[in-house]
């Protein structure tokens, strides 16, 4: 079996879960379970990035202690995993002082011994919502893009990463897609943020400023920059400590799943630290976009933030995950609003495929069923898979979706054409190449509605030309207005 090493980025644990992570988990899953589908030996790695300014602040807030407000919000991270059926082999955190801290004091020391790291004197301009030193050039009107806030001017001595000295490699290995970038319109913009020219990035803090993180592991009077420690999660979580057998059979990660705001870190610091290592870098890096909350930037001074809790216990764990699917283009921006959500779960999940599978049990169980023509419908499923096969290659969850819902589409017209319940004599025939078709559908849908493809097949479930199963239930039970 081949090895399959995929992460996602670990969120940032200054707030409870909202949808956005929710999507970045989802997507990391389908490709998870995708290739574990293909055989290879899936290690699925997610968790907390839990340090920096901005968490001492927001516990500090709170009345909290950091690492009390860190261990909540970190636990209702690992908690959304179960609840949206995640398939995750690990959940790292950064204040894992076992697993996480011996590996970035074992990169610092390396990275310093081969000179990338030294000490000078900076003055910058400093974001704490981004935890990330700014340039003129990124800021729009005098304020962070991203935060709509004016950087702090920060001016101590620091530790600073030869970044500059690994910008004209990186270039190279992206123009070649040694490391892959997707989707195209990502690859081009870090190239171009490289065309600018790159500056040596700040790695360290003072500690007498920010006491919540990682110490130097030489110098006790600075912390370890908050994104300089979070990166090595992806490898301090499969033994990088100790260099191990787990970690000499998983690295590099086959793909990193982040958002599009995280792209220069994973995409120039992170190769650029793995370089100074003699690390392998990571094959693929897959950038999804923003989701909105109707229309606007969800945040919690708008009140528009969704909780993935309450969705999922409203409308069911697949319901959600096929939204953010099946809605949301999967390297674009998408929006989130109930009525989208709801005419989605009516349309292709309560009168689709919960209306197919139904149907054609009732009238199965009504007129029989047994092995057809397979040649009726036989072209119709290669042509689905085809195109799903293809468009998972290439991450677009959302076609590949749309290639099972062409089969689920050409059954409702399947059943119109030959009317099976009127108990003509192929009828039983024709039932029989349902089932094979629904099965081919329960197959396919497994990456993406894991729950509902179980049901499925148990449903569906037959020998001799009989159900195994006694009864059957609604999948999707319709949502009434």
């Amino acid at each position: 079996m081949n090895k399959f090493y995929i992460t996602t980025s670990i969120v940032y644990t200054n707030a409870p879960p909202h949808i956005g992570f929710a999507l970045e988990l989802i997507q990391a899953d389908v490709i998870a379970r995708y290739d574990q589908f293909l055989g290879e030996e899936v290690f699925f790695l997610t968790g907390t990035d839990e340090h920096g300014e901005k968490i001492a602040k927001t516990a500090k807030k709170a009345g909290k202690k950091p690492k009390d407000f860190v261990d909540e919000i970190s636990d209702r991270f690992k908690k959304l995993t179960k609840v949206l059926n995640i398939s995750n082999n690990d959940f790292i955190r950064t204040t894992d002082e076992k697993r996480h801290w011996p590996a970035v004091k074992k990169v610092w020391l390396k990275l310093k011994e081969n000179g990338d790291i030294y000490k000078k004197k900076y003055k910058g301009l400093y974001c704490v919502g981004c935890e990330a030193f700014l340039q003129d050039k990124d800021l729009v009107d005098g304020k962070c893009p991203n935060h709509q806030k004016k950087p702090e001017i920060v001016e101590e001595e620091n530790y600073f990463f030869k970044l500059s000295k690994y910008a004209k490699k990186i270039e190279e290995i992206i123009k070649k897609d040694e490391v892959k970038i997707i989707p195209e319109t990502r690859k081009n913009e870090i190239l171009s943020f490289i065309k600018q020219g790159v500056e040596d990035i700040s790695c360290s803090r003072l500690r007498e400023k920010l006491q919540w993180g990682i110490p130097v592991p030489d110098d006790d009077t600075q912390i370890i920059y908050v994104w300089f420690g979070a990166l090595i999660n992806y490898i301090s979580a499969i033994g990088y400590a100790k260099e191990n057998g787990s970690f000499k059979k998983l690295w590099p990660a086959d793909v990193h799943c982040i958002g599009k705001d995280i792209l220069r870190f994973h995409s120039l610091l992170w190769p650029a630290m793995l370089l100074s290592l003699g690390l392998k870098l990571p094959k693929v890096i897959f950038v999804h976009g923003y989701l909105t909350s109707d229309g606007q930037k969800m945040s919690k001074s708008l009140g528009n933030v969704i909780d993935p809790f309450e969705l999922v216990e409203k409308y069911g764990t697949d319901a959600v995950r096929y939204y953010l699917l099946r809605e949301i283009p999967s390297t674009g921006d998408g929006d989130f609003t109930y009525e989208k959500f709801e005419g989605r779960y009516n349309s292709d999940l309560a009168s689709g495929i919960g209306n197919l599978v139904a149907r054609v049990r009732t009238m199965a169980e009504s007129v029989g069923f047994r092995p057809g023509n397979i040649k009726e419908v036989e072209p119709e499923i290669r042509e689905s898979q085809k195109e799903y096969k293809k468009a998972l290659k290439e991450f677009k969850f959302n076609e590949a979706l749309a290639s099972v819902w062409e089969l689920i589409s050409f059954c409702d017209k399947y059943i119109e054409k030959e009317k099976p319940w009127e108990k003509k004599e192929n009828s039983p025939e024709v039932l029989g190449n349902l089932l094979i078709v629904l099965d081919n559908i329960a197959e396919l849908l497994e990456p993406f509605l894991p729950e509902t493809s179980k049901k499925i097949k148990e449903q569906i479930a037959r020998k001799n030309n009989k159900f195994l199963n006694a009864k059957s239930s609604v999948l999707f039970p319709r949502l009434e207005n």
